[in-house]
């Protein structure tokens, strides 16, 4: 084999730690920012708080400034927002040229942990300790159905056996309050460990905590959670005698809205069903629902839109994270030719410091760009509703803003915009197209918004089907086939006609 030395030319993708760091803030909910910048100040010393941005209005590059108002309808959205970090502007102290020694950049492929050792982690974002504070958690309840029912059961009284019977039933309850198993299953599991266990013992077990808070719960099928509830009531409920009877007898009858025949074979009138199917809709199909609440979900919005004279205006959310600057004091601590620890310490950390303010700068100006392009896309949206929103691709936005497809995608999730048609995720305004007859296009957003609308318009006691939708499309010249319409209803949450009868 002979050896040689040939030169090649190639490009490969390389990424340095600056664009790693940057990547990763950008892909970040507001939550996991504001986790990650409380970690990141208290780990670094040269990172502080900006309280007051008049401190710094000399001096931009040390600290992070929300960019300003933008009009979505400005020809000035094509440019670039000027970066504001600049990395070769410095701090004033004893050595004015500490900064000198600092590398610019990184080798590439380089990541932080061979560069700077692990400090401190924080604990995330800290409340202060007083009574006032988090009281929104404070009042809520995480208990779940299991610990609920055992909380009633050890203040009923009960023999031993009775209590391993109640147990084994408990544990097989599901979250909704129903049980996963019937009574002979039940029974069979425990006539192992009980002897001479009968069935009748394992039934009046049930029948006990069936009369546990929530109604309805323990119960073996839909129709005796239903009629545990009905029995609940007072005796002088109105219909209570005719819902009962439906419950108890007719249920899949009123399950598939056959009306007719559920008329016919109760003996009912058409308002005697109609006032006992009223009553039937207020009980709890899923009792456990109403304790396993779970845990409030609080949206915060990323950024602003808002009309001022007859213009959209996009305005990035000043709430979200905190102002963060460069400490002077620190800074001018580090020493130009000092290679000590203590120096390096503070010179490593102060290039961190500004390449994570510059980081923090990059997110919120590509956030801007591509918030302020989905506005100027979508105004018909933000004038009129879900019914004029236009189609909208991820590719558009990268061509308009020029980058990436996938940065695109980074900087839409999990964030969110505040407009007056209410809150939406940057995803929402996504959305595929259908062709019109008049050669346009209509998005798939808008289709469903008009499936809505025809839907909340329609007769009760003859319902639109889905073949009828679609001709209704037709003849607002969008021809979409009827199986579209069935994946959008679907997708809506909205029940087949059939299903959708109700009685007048």
């Amino acid at each position: 084999m002979k050896q040689s030395l040939q030169l090649k030319l190639g490009q490969q993708l390389t990424m340095t730690p600056q664009l790693q760091q940057a990547i990763r803030l950008l892909q970040l909910s507001t939550l996991d920012l504001q986790a990650e910048i409380q970690e990141a100040l208290d780990s670094n010393p040269m990172l502080e708080a900006s309280e007051d941005d008049s401190l710094h209005a000399d001096n931009p590059s040390e600290s992070i400034n929300t960019p300003q108002e933008q009009p979505a309808n400005s020809k000035d959205n094509e440019r670039e927002p000027s970066a504001t970090a600049n990395s070769e502007s410095s701090a004033e102290g004893a050595d004015g040229d500490w900064n000198e020694s600092i590398p610019e950049d990184l080798p590439v492929d380089t990541s932080w942990d061979d560069v700077y050792q692990s400090g401190p982690t924080g604990t995330g974002l800290s409340a202060p300790d007083n009574e006032d504070s988090d009281y929104d958690s404070r009042g809520t309840s995480d208990e779940s159905l299991h610990q609920h029912l055992m909380w009633q059961l050890n203040l009923t009284p009960m023999s031993e056996r009775d209590e391993i019977i109640a147990l084994s039933i408990l544990d097989a309850i599901e979250d909704s309050g129903m049980l996963s198993q019937t009574a002979e299953e039940i029974h069979e599991s425990l006539s192992k460990e009980l002897d001479e266990l009968e069935l009748d013992e394992v039934l009046a077990v049930l029948h006990r905590l069936q009369q546990f808070d929530p109604p309805g719960v323990a119960s073996q099928n839909l129709s005796e959670c239903l009629l545990i509830q009905l029995n609940q009531l007072p005796k002088e409920t109105p219909w209570l005698d005719d819902a009962k009877l439906i419950v108890k007898d007719h249920l899949p009858l009123l399950g598939s809205r056959d009306y007719k025949q559920l008329m016919r074979k109760t003996k009912l009138k058409e308002f005697q069903l109609r006032d006992a199917i009223v009553l039937i809709q207020t009980l709890n199909p899923r009792p456990g629902d109403s304790v396993c609440t779970g845990e409030t979900e609080y949206v915060i919005p990323d950024v602003f839109v808002t009309k001022q004279d007859d213009r959209w205006t996009v305005n990035l959310n000043p709430d979200i994270a905190p102002k963060l600057r460069i400490n002077d004091t620190y800074a001018s601590m580090v020493k130009r030719a000092d290679s000590s620890t203590d120096n390096s310490f503070l010179r490593d950390n102060l290039q961190e410091a500004r390449w994570f303010i510059k980081s923090l700068q990059s997110r919120n100006e590509t956030l801007l760009k591509v918030a302020t392009c989905i506005v100027e896309k979508q105004r018909g949206f933000l004038d009129y509703g879900a019914e004029a929103m236009k189609p909208l691709v991820l590719h558009d936005v990268a061509e308009i803003v020029g980058m990436h497809e996938s940065t695109i995608s980074r900087v839409t999730t999990q964030k969110y915009m505040h407009t007056p048609q209410g809150i939406f995720e940057l995803k929402y305004f996504f959305s595929s197209h259908v062709s019109t007859d008049s050669g346009g296009e209509c998005s798939s957003t808008a289709i469903r918004a008009i499936i809505k609308k025809l839907v909340a318009a329609e007769s009760q006691q003859k319902p639109l089907s889905d073949s009828k939708i679609t001709t209704l499309l037709a003849d607002q010249g969008i021809v979409v086939a009827r199986r579209t319409i069935a994946k959008y209803r679907e997708s809506l949450g909205i029940p087949a006609s059939n299903e959708r009868k109700r009685l007048v």
